[in-house]
């Protein structure tokens, strides 16, 4: 592991400390979990934004699902 300095303002850092799962794995577990946390919602939308743009330039399913949805049966709800 590498060991890096940050900034983290007094009231964030005393809040930071007072909780329970900081006094029990530290603080570096914290940062470690609440950055990976952070990566995974940060992969999550840029795939969920390339599903968006790489959809809309062409609306719908195309023309291999023309009317698709009267080929079964639909239950009555």
């Amino acid at each position: 592991m590498k060991t890096i300095q940050i900034t983290v303002d007094e009231k964030l850092l005393a809040n930071l400390d007072a909780d329970d799962e900081t006094k029990r794995d530290g603080r570096s577990a914290v940062f470690r979990r609440a950055v990976a946390e952070y990566l995974k919602h940060r992969k999550r939308l840029s795939i969920a934004n390339s599903y968006r743009s790489g959809y809309a330039s062409k609306p719908g399913l195309g023309s291999d699902f023309h009317d698709w949805e009267n080929e079964g049966e639909w239950p009555n709800d």
